[in-house]
């Protein structure tokens, strides 16, 4: 085992957005207008999502343009309710847009995203904080780290709706999973155990890996690798593990879909985690 630590992600948007432009070019015109597992959202409101994020990440980063909130937000269900409205507020006037255009226009941001994440000082501040793992405070890389989660299950959704193979290979998933890990120690704040239990999750995918939950000092902290001995371990596959972490699996068919051996009340926890704001 190690402790988790860094994980450095910019690379890896070049190639995405070039996985995601091939996506969109082989779509049919009926394809834009399937339902996705994002909810009442279809593949061109998920595109569009993908576009709001990088003008929003731009507009934010480089040009120092921020909106604020019309109101104080004071809770984490408020933060969540503001950034659905300004999903929603792009959203609803894009579906003018024709998917021709809004791939058009991915195409014309996305190079100026790579460049913007490649551009910050991974270890300097971050102008918005992960509060899925638990922080007030971030450093870039893993706000870039975040960016590259959405980025990826956004681009998953649409595949899944519309049949496309899926990017499971290790370069796209351990990155995925080792940064969604990290919002486990949150599901698990208010669980009490005794010193040195242990919850070991593995992927176990080619792209996967195991990462250890282990309670010390009255918290629990999180490690790449298996722990000898756990409590508790929960093996999944990568296609049940990135749904889970992103809202897309419900708790009930989790149930069904993970393998727990040993202590059983300690997976609970890990149905409810997720590496997304909801």
């Amino acid at each position: 085992m190690e402790p988790i630590s860094p994980l450095y992600t910019a690379n890896l948007f070049p190639p995405l957005y070039e996985e995601l432009d091939t996506l969109l070019h082989g779509l049919s015109h009926d394809d834009w207008d399937r339902p996705t597992v994002a909810g009442h959202w279809l593949v061109r409101d998920v595109v569009a999502h993908l576009l709001h994020g990088d003008l929003r990440k731009l507009a934010a980063y480089r040009d120092g343009h921020l909106l604020p909130p019309s109101r104080p937000i004071t809770s984490y269900a408020e933060l969540v309710g503001f950034i659905n409205s300004l999903n929603d507020q792009f959203i609803e006037p894009a579906r003018i847009l024709s998917g021709r255009l809004l791939r058009e226009l991915l195409a014309f941001t996305g190079p100026m995203v790579c460049e913007l994440v490649a551009s910050l000082p991974p270890h300097g501040s971050s102008l918005f904080a992960v509060h899925w793992v638990g922080e007030s405070e971030s450093e870039n890389w893993l706000d870039t780290g975040r960016e590259y989660t959405e980025r990826w299950h956004h681009q998953m959704q649409i595949r899944k709706s519309v049949g496309a193979p899926a990017l499971l290979e290790r370069r796209w998933l351990f990155p995925l999973l080792d940064l969604s890990m990290r919002a486990v120690p949150v599901a698990y704040r208010d669980t009490s155990a005794p010193a040195g239990a242990a919850v070991v999750v593995t992927v176990g995918d080619d792209g996967g890996g195991s990462w250890s939950l282990v309670r010390e000092d009255d918290e629990w902290k999180l490690f790449r690798g298996q722990v000898p001995s756990p409590t508790t371990t929960v093996t999944m596959e990568g296609e049940h593990a990135w749904r889970l972490f992103f809202n897309a699996l419900p708790a009930h068919e989790a149930r069904q879909r993970l393998v727990v051996t040993g202590d059983a009340s300690l997976a609970e926890p890990l149905f409810g985690a997720r590496s997304v704001m909801v």
